[in-house]
């Protein structure tokens, strides 16, 4: 039997069982200019949620609440070379494009833009997008550029895709921070939407880095969730005291061997600035190495 068309869909597309679209990839820029032009013209808001790939629970959270707001849900999959530093897993980064398009289709993703290196940045390219200050904190102090290139990416995923929405992972609240502010400064139409952080049972945040961990390192990163729910019931208890608090998070962590503290903060969650008392919100942020890989999670305490 025939369906019908939706209203968003724009020509050409095929249609499913359902009568939804058949999710595309899309590799090329101009393709994905082509797709985003006719959404629009059909009238459909359009949500974005740029992802590295080797897609978790955490991105498909975001998918299925970008799915929940707009009309057509785009996801970006792209392993960006320039937020990675020296040293850095760019080469070795999990890469599955297969895999992911099946799991994202089932979270309700309409159209993967997952374009290559050289699509992205041609032989000529020399334009970076920065955003100062707050870069400079947290994971900005330990991985000078890497922020140039989240921000950069962001800009021209932004540019091309044109979302209405842009969903991100708590998980990153540096990196929604940074974005956040780039939007306020630079007048872009998007709503950044920020969702929560996804565990897995045990409690150690979903990331695409969990996979690097040994059998030993991964009961080890437990540490880490722990922790920040140790800081909460101490908060909870009425600590208010800032300093005190870091060094309890340090004891705390230092005690696991495997453990090699990158930084702990406990910070204004606007600026990023450190905190002296806890007043208002603020962000507890961790980045830990366990032998080669680091990880990060965090708490928002709103008061």
């Amino acid at each position: 039997m025939t369906k019908e068309r939706p209203p968003y869909a724009p020509e050409g597309f095929i249609f499913g069982e359902e009568g939804a679209i058949r999710m595309e990839i899309v590799r090329q820029i101009a393709a994905m200019k082509e797709f985003v032009r006719k959404v629009k013209n059909n009238g459909a808001t359009l949500g974005l949620v740029p992802t590295m790939g080797f897609l978790h629970e955490g991105h498909l959270s975001l998918m299925r609440q970008a799915k929940a707001a707009c009309d057509v849900v785009a996801a970006s999959i792209f392993v960006n070379p320039i937020q990675f530093g020296a040293g850095e897993d760019y080469e070795t980064y999990p890469r599955d494009l297969s895999r992911d398009a099946a799991v994202a289709e089932g979270a309700g993703v309409d159209v993967i833009f997952a374009p290559p290196v050289q699509e992205m940045y041609p032989r000529d390219f020399i334009s970076y997008v920065e955003v100062t200050d707050i870069t400079s904190r947290l994971c900005g102090a330990s991985r000078p550029g890497h922020f140039r290139g989240v921000t950069t990416v962001v800009n021209k995923l932004f540019n091309i895709v044109q979302p209405d929405q842009a969903f991100f992972g708590q998980k990153d609240a540096q990196q929604v921070a940074v974005i956040k502010q780039m939007v306020k400064d630079l007048n872009m139409n998007v709503k950044i939407v920020t969702g929560p952080i996804m565990r897995e049972t045990d409690g150690l945040a979903m990331s695409s880095r969990n996979i690097y961990l040994t059998e030993e390192e991964r009961k080890a990163a437990l540490v880490l969730s722990r922790s920040l729910g140790d800081v909460r019931r101490r908060l909870l208890a009425g600590e208010r005291d800032a300093g005190l608090l870091r060094v309890f998070l340090q004891e705390r962590i230092t005690a696991e061997p495997l453990a090699d503290i990158d930084y702990i903060s406990i910070c204004e969650a606007g600026t990023l600035k450190e905190a002296d008392i806890v007043t208002g919100s603020v962000l507890i942020a961790l980045a830990v190495r366990f032998g080669k890989t680091r990880l990060i999670d965090n708490l928002v305490w709103e008061g």
